[in-house]
């Protein structure tokens, strides 16, 4: 039987919530990797309304009505955040959807209306405009929030961003390559505030590492202004001559690379001689048929736990889940892993931006203080029939936080 809204709703009000069943010191779903830590609330003082006992609420704001594209997204992840109340089973967690209708004063009406009904973590919003409407209300009851907002700039003073934030997966490319004897590097950016905080973080990797930048460019979205940059790129890796770098960087996505990719082998780039090396934006189906990207290396996240979250999802709701969804299960799941500590401490900072970190869809991550997080990238090797895993995801965190 498909599990609909409405099934999901009714065994909402019936109590019926979530627990993550973990096996040693790892956890199953997003539950901690390791003991609980100690410490308070980031406001100090217990949030508003918090149990002594029993009931543990957590609002989930979303724009479920407003512009459409959003609206679906929303639905979708409220979708994801019940299913993750199915997959485990700790009825004392309470889910509290609301409304944002994707604006500001409508994100901060939902926060003060949770905070009133007793929620002691705030799930949502999904834009930086809402996110900012609703960080007062929350630090106010002393609440932390969970944002989906991809936007930095809204991060800090109790907001956590679960987001793929740009620049977040360079850190792992760049080390791996570099552990494989590429140490000399060429970049090739996008001319947008995505391309600007991708080449600062490769900056801060590649002087991390002790790599060198031999030469960065940037590039236009129009395929005409693409040849010259990457003209100049290749110059430094043609077929025939020495190589000057041992690697060229190239952090474009579904949008650009089928252009950028031939350009390499008709400007002779000896690819037998040098890596090509990308991000996430290069995990999308057909990447594989651009002959110059074959054996090419992308940072992405496992592509397993979303395959197993999306065939959940579809067997549940009878649709494909939009790639949003998983951050919304990996929260409402967080939440119930830290659900049976005491009031007052089951969400303080120290428990959200414990080391060890979480275990979600897209495998391991961990809050940071200044809400951003760090996360454990797989390294994917493009191959004409799929891309396929050459280095795993981290099942631990190491000591030192990445920066990006």
């Amino acid at each position: 039987m498909k599990l609909t809204t409405e099934h999901a709703r009714a065994r909402l009000l019936a109590g019926i919530a979530v627990i993550l069943a973990c096996l040693g010191v790892s956890a199953c779903s997003v539950g901690g990797l390791g003991g609980s830590s100690s410490g308070s609330s980031f406001g100090g003082a217990p949030p508003q309304g918090a149990a002594a006992g029993g009931t543990v609420k957590v609002a989930l704001l979303l724009p479920l009505t407003g512009n459409v594209n959003a609206q679906q997204v929303a639905k979708a992840m409220k979708q994801a955040g019940e299913l993750a109340l199915f997959d485990f089973d700790k009825p004392n967690v309470k889910l509290i959807p609301k409304d944002t209708h994707g604006t500001p004063d409508g994100a901060r009406q939902a926060a003060q209306d949770a905070v009133k009904e007793g929620a002691e973590l705030v799930i949502g919003p999904l834009f930086a405009s809402e996110v900012s409407a609703v960080a007062p209300v929350a630090q106010a009851a002393n609440v932390p929030v969970l944002a989906f907002s991809s936007d930095r700039n809204v991060a800090g003073n109790g907001v956590y961003l679960l987001s793929f934030v740009a620049g977040s997966d360079v850190p792992r490319m760049i080390s791996y390559a570099v552990s494989k004897g590429k140490t000399r590097f060429a970049a090739l950016f996008p001319q947008n505030d995505y391309g600007r905080l991708v080449e600062q973080a490769f900056n801060r990797a590649a002087q991390e590492n002790r790599a060198q930048v031999v030469m960065t460019k940037t590039y236009p979205p129009e395929a005409n202004g693409m040849m010259q940059p990457v003209k100049e790129i290749s110059a430094l890796a043609k077929k025939g001559v020495p190589p000057q770098v041992d690697a060229i960087f190239i952090p474009a996505s579904g949008d650009t690379l089928p252009s950028l990719a031939p350009l390499f082998p008709y400007y002779e780039v000896d690819a037998q001689a040098v890596k090509l090396m990308g991000l996430s934006g290069w995990d999308y189906i057909g990447v594989g048929k651009e002959a110059a990207l074959q054996g090419g290396w992308f940072a992405a996240p496992d592509p397993k736990g979303w395959q197993d979250f999306t065939k959940r999802y579809a067997e549940s709701y009878g649709d494909t889940p939009p790639r949003l969804a998983s951050l919304s299960y990996d929260a409402v799941s967080l939440a119930i892993s830290l659900s049976s500590n005491p009031p007052g401490q089951r969400f303080a900072a120290s428990e959200l931006t414990r080391s060890s970190g979480f275990q979600g869809v897209d495998g391991l991550f961990r809050l940071r203080p200044d809400g951003m997080a760090e996360r454990g990238f797989a390294i994917m090797e493009v191959q004409k029939s799929g891309n396929q895993p050459i280095d795993p995801a981290p099942s631990a965190f190491g000591t030192a936080v990445a920066q990006y």
